[in-house]
């Protein structure tokens, strides 16, 4: 386990505006309660509480993957409009103690639907 830090900062704020995840016509999430979580030099990610999401169109995957800072991350696929969009959503169910804001949260890969401010 890494801590964050002036080499590789992570900050966790309140979003400001309510988000939309949308795959096609199909509204997956919409919250006024995402976190938004810059990380380094990576692109913001807006960080959606599962219980605003749609989770009848989320199909839990296999796929496991490691962040040092983070902790584990869980996938799910999107099943809607007669298509699966794999392994398009990770969700961190039990980070390591400095990201304890993100459980509970998903996290929607921008390749695979369409992340908006609404509102």
């Amino acid at each position: 386990m890494k801590l964050p830090g002036p080499d590789h900062p992570i900050t966790i704020t309140p979003t400001a505006r309510r988000i939309r995840v949308t795959a096609g016509d199909i509204v997956i999430a919409e919250t006024t309660k995402a976190l938004t979580l810059k990380e380094a030099k990576y692109p913001a990610v807006q960080y959606v509480p599962r219980e605003d999401a749609n989770m009848a169109l989320l199909e839990r995957t296999d796929r496991v993957t490691h962040c040092p800072y983070k902790g584990d991350a869980s996938y799910y696929s999107i099943k809607a409009d007669g298509k699966t969009l794999d392994n398009a959503i990770w969700t961190y169910e039990t980070p390591f103690p400095a990201m304890a804001e993100i459980s509970g949260h998903l996290a929607f890969y921008p390749d695979k639907v369409k992340i908006e401010e609404v509102g």
